[in-house]
């Protein structure tokens, strides 16, 4: 069961990633499921958000595994690793982030901007991600775009981390430092009315890096460990299916507290917050291992070529699968099944509309976004992802650079 990859590219760990993007897809499109499935199916979906906890133990893991052993805090080192990030990041994101709104210039969707009267500051806000340090506007722009945030504290972070564990040692201090910061900054702000500034716990806990630091934590040392041991393993125990299991008992936990008031789902009660950010992460930490070490056929699917590349396009089909892109196609499917019915009147029939039922335009959505992200991913995102980490931006670029050769785990 046990195995050793030839290279520093998993396949698996990319084909999760479009695992976690369809997870939250589904989380946020449950309510489409109401009356087909049971309550209890429905909370159970509500709270498939966990495809973001996969995503932040994930880049806690990609970022030490490519970078621990080899950092070096130098200006230059720092240069380097920023562009690695911004080429991987921060192009959609900026593209895709200014669609949104140039979409609320011509539509006026409060949705963009939650009715704050200045939309240009808004913009910059969103394009430098300060905004998901504010409740007021932690859900703007491109809503889900609130990770990136989350995501982005932890690289700038992630230097720091590995010279405080290399040199002290105080590792599980970490986590710990940065979540009672967090806290103390809400007891300091929740009374001043500025946006929301690390206005309230539940924000902090579950949509700012102070809160979700644990799980990056936690893919850190899954790293470390990794890094120590390597990929060999001698027991036969199956991480990859108990882990997997272990994330949908947390889903359920989650599924059966009661939704706080002026929230969406059981993650905002204090169990579902200790659930998803400290009992969650370990059991995806547990999954990961398992794909690390063991042969599954699990395992073979999440790499094959097609979820692969399904996985490579994850990060755009997350940006566009909730917002104007997704509403532009959802309102596309309602003036189709509006002339569809037209047509029948006109004909004097009476069949069924292939767009009359929800849950199946949900699925022709579906398939559209993958398409339009997979389109999106080999046109524009890998180019200028490759474009970047080749020119001069932050440093000269050097031929055969490692820090470029190897970057496809990060």
């Amino acid at each position: 069961m046990s195995q050793k990859p030839v290279s520093n590219y998993i396949p698996a760990l990319t084909g999760v990633r479009a695992m976690a993007a369809y997870l939250v897809f589904i989380s946020h499109y449950s309510y489409i499921f109401d009356g087909i499935f049971p309550p209890l199916m429905l909370r159970f979906f509500g709270e498939f958000h966990i495809g973001v906890s996969l995503f932040f133990v994930l880049s806690g893991f990609l970022i030490t595994y490519r970078y621990y052993n080899n950092f070096h805090l130098t200006g230059a080192w720092f240069r380097q690793y920023l562009k690695n990030r911004v080429a991987r990041i921060y192009p959609m994101y900026f593209l895709l982030t200014l669609g949104a709104f140039v979409y609320f210039y011509f539509s006026n969707d409060q949705a963009i901007t939650k009715g704050y009267p200045h939309p240009i500051g808004l913009l910059l806000m969103n394009l430098t991600f300060i905004r998901g340090f504010f409740y007021q506007f932690w859900d703007t722009g491109i809503a889900q775009g609130w990770s990136l945030t989350v995501e982005e504290c932890f690289y700038f972070s992630a230097p720091v981390i590995f010279l405080i564990a290399k040199r002290h040692g105080k590792f599980y201090l970490q986590p710990v430092i940065l979540t009672a910061f967090g806290l103390v900054m809400v007891l300091i702000f929740r009374h001043i009315n500025w946006h929301g500034f690390f206005g309230n716990f539940t924000f902090v806990m579950l949509f700012t890096f102070f809160g979700r630091c644990f799980e990056f934590f936690v893919g850190v040392q899954l790293a470390r460990y990794v890094l120590r041991k390597d990929f060999t393993r001698t027991n036969k125990f199956s991480f990859t299916y108990a882990g997997f299991a272990l994330i949908f008992v947390c889903v359920l936990v989650m599924a059966f507290q009661p939704i706080p008031a002026g929230w969406a789902a059981g993650l905002e009660s204090p169990v579902g917050i200790v659930t998803n950010n400290y009992f969650l992460c370990i059991a995806v930490a547990l999954f990961y291992y398992g794909l690390l070490t063991e042969s599954t056929k699990f395992k073979s699917f999440l790499a094959t070529p097609f979820i692969e590349l399904l996985g490579k396009s994850s990060y755009i089909f997350y940006l566009i699968h909730l917002g104007y892109m997704a509403n532009m196609i959802n309102g596309a499917f309602n003036k189709l099944n509006d002339d569809v019915f037209a047509l029948y009147d006109k004909w004097g029939f009476e069949w069924h509309s292939p767009f009359e039922y929800d849950w199946l335009n949900l699925f022709y959505a579906f398939v559209i976004l993958n398409i339009i992200a997979v389109t999106l991913f080999k046109l524009v995102e890998e180019p200028l992802n490759h474009y970047i980490r080749r020119s001069d931006f932050l440093i000269k670029n050097k031929p055969r650079n490692p820090e470029n050769s190897s970057e496809k785990i990060a």
